[in-house]
């Protein structure tokens, strides 16, 4: 499969999820994730919108419950969509925060790291994520498409979109699987 095999037109999601960055003084809150998928990667807080939740509601509950903070008035800046040759197609609604209240507790699910801006460890981390979270970290709004096989990136377009944009924050369906 190649990424313009991809029919992205008529693509839906089969998973709704979120990450939330928290920026603050030079430096980003990410997690060493410690189970489910992209576990032993370095990313963003964040997980599956529960039924009846929006990707909201959902960000703030992830960082909460992974790092025991609470992100202070999180705003959108990005929407990614994967789809996996396997099958599993994801989409991904990013958030942005300037703080949090609480300091960040290791939790059964991630382990905390305040990482400098300019040593984001890219390495460490999905594929896509060095294409798009420089654009999160710029204060930029963006779309991101990206094909996966496993954990190897086999197609991408991201772009940067209006500073007005906005995204279908939609709650997950009542009867979400």
């Amino acid at each position: 499969m190649k990424f313009e095999d991809v029919r992205w037109g008529r693509w839906t999601p089969q998973m709704r999820a979120t990450l939330l960055f928290v920026v603050r003084d030079g430096a980003a809150l990410l997690i060493h994730k410690k189970r489910g998928l992209g576990a032993g990667k370095i990313n963003g807080p964040g997980g599956r919108l529960e039924p009846g939740e929006t990707p909201l509601q959902a960000a703030i509950r992830e960082v909460e419950e992974e790092l025991r903070v609470t992100p202070i008035a999180p705003e959108e800046r990005g929407l990614l969509q994967f789809q996996f040759t396997d099958g599993l197609t994801i989409e991904g609604y990013v958030f942005h925060a300037s703080d949090c209240r609480g300091e960040p507790q290791e939790t059964e699910e991630a382990t905390p790291l305040w990482v400098p801006l300019d040593r984001i460890p890219y390495d460490r981390m999905w594929a896509d994520d060095r294409y798009w979270l420089p654009e999160l970290l710029a204060g930029r709004r963006f779309h991101g498409r990206f094909l996966f096989e496993g954990d190897r990136m086999l197609g991408r377009d991201v772009r940067i979109l209006p500073a007005q944009a906005r995204f279908p924050l939609k709650p997950a369906p009542k009867f979400a699987e």
